[in-house]
């Protein structure tokens, strides 16, 4: 199946700028509306689902800064950039008072807006990743919160500590398979030296005693390579 184009929702009166910023993305990749003034613009972001903003200050029927307000309300979390000619400290406050991620002045690189275009994206990607990361793991007879740090089991819960915490939902991650020893040393310590290696046996034997009270839970160490979370079926 296609993967879905980035869609870039383009405010420009300019009728050649708007145009040839319009070519120049959609040559990069995104899908591009352009809407030549606020009021259409203002209705196809309404009507579609946009990834950015890009926002021309002065057009006709409704202004950019206008604009931009219509648009946090429906949804406070879209990029948005204003691309504009009004370079005065005070047009530029304002733009990031309506809460803009960038205030582009023109004439500006085209190039320059793709890569901001495609840094903040990327951006607002691993942040949804993070948001859609799975938090809750159950573990034979244990219940596991990586967001909250606990361990439950049997009516008690226990706080693990923030090493305790990320070893053990990485070893969830990886359930029945390999965890591999540099993976989590890098993630978690920083770097695979000879000292966090052993510093990392330690908590995986601290892990072993939290879940020692379920028979069919086994955190095996695979040698040399790194360790199992293996849980069998009750």
């Amino acid at each position: 199946m296609e993967e879905r184009k980035p869609k870039i929702l383009l405010a420009e009166d300019d009728t050649n700028l708007g145009m040839v910023l319009k070519n120049y993305l959609e040559l990069n990749d995104y899908d591009v509306e352009l809407c030549r003034d606020g009021i259409l613009a203002l209705a196809a972001f309404r009507r579609e689902k946009f990834d950015i903003c890009l926002l021309d200050i002065m057009m006709p029927n409704m202004d950019g800064f206008k604009l931009a307000e219509e648009i946090r309300d429906v949804d406070p979390d879209i990029p948005l950039f204003f691309l504009s000619a009004k370079t005065m400290k005070e047009d530029i406050i304002q733009g990031y008072k309506l809460g803009a991620d960038d205030y582009i002045s023109k004439p500006f690189d085209s190039e320059l807006l793709l890569l901001k275009i495609k840094a903040i994206l990327k951006r607002n990607q691993e942040l949804n990743n993070k948001d859609e990361e799975v938090h809750e793991f159950v573990i034979g007879s244990y219940t596991f919160n990586s967001r909250l740090r606990t361990l439950g089991h049997n009516n008690e819960t226990h706080t693990l500590s923030p090493k305790e915490n990320e070893l053990l939902h990485m070893l969830c991650e990886h359930k029945n398979d390999l965890l591999p020893r540099e993976l989590a040393l890098k993630k978690i310590w920083g770097s695979d030296t000879y000292f966090n290696g052993r510093s990392m046996d330690v908590y995986i034997a601290k892990l072993r005693k939290y879940l020692k009270d379920d028979p069919n839970i086994e955190i095996v160490n695979i040698h040399g390579n790194g360790f199992r979370l293996v849980v069998k079926d009750a």
